[in-house]
């Protein structure tokens, strides 16, 4: 069955399926501008709101942008997991050779090196400066090592104390450290302040709320009037509550603009700094910003805090505004 027509003049004219969809859709195109032109129209406090809204945002994104770059410093530090096996003084040198070999046949350890009690006397010579305080001991105080490199998850405490339990056990060795600590508890103090983010952004998410939710209500008390005419005429709450609700979700993407902004601008101010602090360790490393993803999220979530906020206000105050 064919859609009804009407005539327009001599021309027909075909209601199509689609026309309701589309003047609905046309309805929400006008009333997103038109929140827009409320807004530009009163520029200085809606820039004083949105900024707001942007500290709020930027905060938990520049610390998630500072806990990516220190993840990305230390990625490579679970290869640097090393076992340092101290053997006796009386070890010959030539059996701790012959352990260095043992050890690295075995299938748990990827590589060992040995280091001779004279090696290790001239290391220390050379890195601790002093010198000539070594001259004048008479014997050579420091034991030979053997460095391992396991072949281990950093992470498997079980594997890793295993291994060193059988490396202790060994008659030859005195001790045997594993010098992979410090990073384990310099990555449990980077997994606290990740949650510790998640708690920052939770808590600004609720007073991006309460900034948009507040603002949105001087909005309404201010249009009281206007609002009661147009309920007199037939107006709907979800027509009197649209243009509200525009209005706080382009509250949060100016917000969202503004905190990418804010954090473009930190991170351009730490950049120098971060880069000559990478040259003194012989590095060329280079602080990262926000990738593209974060950056959209950001913006988004801006946009959803700013509808959520504004749909609380709005559904609050908006019903006790009634024609009397």
């Amino acid at each position: 069955m064919s859609a009804p027509e009407r005539t327009v003049g001599a021309r027909p004219v075909r209601k199509g399926p689609f026309t309701a969809v589309q003047v609905y859709l046309l309805r929400h195109v006008q009333t997103l501008l038109y929140a827009l032109g409320q807004l530009s129209a009163r520029p200085a406090a809606t820039l004083m709101t949105a900024a707001v809204i942007g500290i709020a945002l930027a905060l938990p994104a520049g610390l998630h942008v500072l806990l990516n770059n220190a993840r990305a410093v230390t990625s490579g530090w679970d290869g640097a997991t090393q076992i340092s096996v101290f053997l006796k003084l009386d070890a010959s040198e030539a059996r701790g050779r012959a352990l260095a070999n043992e050890f690295r046949s075995r299938g748990d350890i990827v590589d060992a090196r040995f280091v001779s009690r004279g090696e290790a006397l001239e290391e220390f010579r050379r890195l601790s400066g002093f010198g000539e305080a070594l001259e004048a001991l008479e014997d050579n105080p420091l034991p030979a090592v053997i460095v391992l490199h396991p072949a281990l998850d950093a992470n498997d405490a079980a594997d890793i104390g295993a291994l060193l339990d059988g490396l202790r056990a060994r008659p030859e060795v005195d001790r045997a450290q594993l010098d992979m600590d410090w990073v384990k508890r310099l990555y449990a103090i980077m997994e606290m302040a990740r949650r510790g983010t998640w708690v920052l952004g939770g808590l600004l998410s609720l007073a991006v709320l309460l900034v948009v939710g507040n603002t949105i209500r001087l909005a309404i008390m201010n249009r009281r009037d206007e609002i009661v005419l147009t309920k007199l005429i037939g107006g709907t709450d979800a027509f009197v509550r649209r243009p509200f609700l525009y209005a706080g979700l382009w509250y949060g993407l100016a917000g969202g603009a503004i905190a990418l902004i804010l954090l473009a601008g930190a991170l351009a101010l730490l950049a120098g700094p971060a880069a000559d602090l990478a040259a003194l360790y012989q590095s060329d490393y280079r602080i990262q910003g926000l990738a593209a993803g974060d950056a959209a999220t950001v913006l988004l979530a801006g946009a959803l805090l700013g509808l959520v906020g504004s749909w609380l206000a709005v559904g609050r105050h908006l019903r006790a505004i009634e024609p009397t």
